[in-house]
């Protein structure tokens, strides 16, 4: 009786599935969607709340690039103040609840993970804000207050008088960029853990890669000047190399395992 209750203990053990996967139907994996993009939202609402009352000194901050060359904001409309003080609140909410965030992202594809490949949970929350952060704390000190120099000098001809909700909506689309941007090693860790990406294939396509970082850099960038263009595209570039080893460190752990 022992014997046969040994192998039955041994059978559950190794028919114990690794992933929660088969656990959840499609219906229950648009449910906890629905949760963790509620939890978001209320995270998000209640960071909102915070920015609202520092809202003043949140924008003061985000236009010294500009307001130490001298200028003076402006609007035209008056509900220009209140709309851009939400704007404000609103990404202040963002980039406080990240880490918040963050986790409800980890615990939507976590089912989806084997046990040993949870164990990330703590390095993907610590780096994504730190990458999102130093993406940007860089666009805030360096992209930005160039691009400022560059756009006043350039129209040095004319007498500038620059709307603060334009300068905020440029400002809000780069530190968002460029955090998002920062964020392309965690993405490429991720796409090597499910095998979606090898060191191999993106060391081959290197020399794409470079071609597709400038043209989106001279996209995305508000000026067209090489010395920008540098800035924009350097840390993209690095960013990718950095990934290819993120991806090579990943794709020998796929290979121990016997999973590629």
């Amino acid at each position: 009786m022992s014997d046969v209750t040994t192998e039955l203990e041994t059978g559950a053990n190794q028919t114990e599935p690794e992933s929660e996967t088969g656990k959840m139907s499609f219906l229950e994996h648009l449910d906890e969607l629905r949760k963790r993009l509620l939890h978001i939202a209320v995270y998000i609402s209640v960071g909102f709340i915070a920015g609202w009352v520092f809202r003043e000194q949140i924008f003061h901050f985000v236009a010294i690039p500009v307001t130490k060359l001298g200028i003076k904001l402006i609007f035209f409309d008056l509900l220009v103040p209140f709309t851009l003080y939400m704007k404000v609140a609103f990404l202040a909410g963002i980039f406080l609840t990240l880490p918040l965030t963050l986790y409800e992202v980890w615990k939507f594809i976590a089912p989806g993970l084997y046990r040993k490949e949870k164990k990330y949970a703590i390095p993907f929350l610590f780096f994504s804000v730190v990458l999102f952060v130093l993406g940007a704390g860089f666009c805030y000190y360096i992209i930005l207050p160039a691009a400022c120099k560059f756009l006043i000098q350039f129209g040095s001809d004319f007498t500038p008088q620059i709307r603060a909700d334009g300068y905020f909506d440029m400002a809000n689309m780069m530190l968002l960029g460029f955090g998002l941007i920062f964020e392309m090693p965690v993405i490429v860790a991720f796409l090597a853990i499910f095998g979606l990406a090898s060191a191999g294939f993106l060391w081959r396509n290197f020399k794409y890669a470079i071609v597709i970082i400038v043209i989106l850099a001279a996209v995305i960038s508000p000026t067209s000047d090489v010395i920008n263009l540098m800035l924009w595209s350097a840390p993209m570039i690095l960013l990718y190399i950095i990934s290819i080893g993120v991806a090579f460190i990943f794709g020998r752990s796929r290979k121990a395992k016997g999973l590629s």
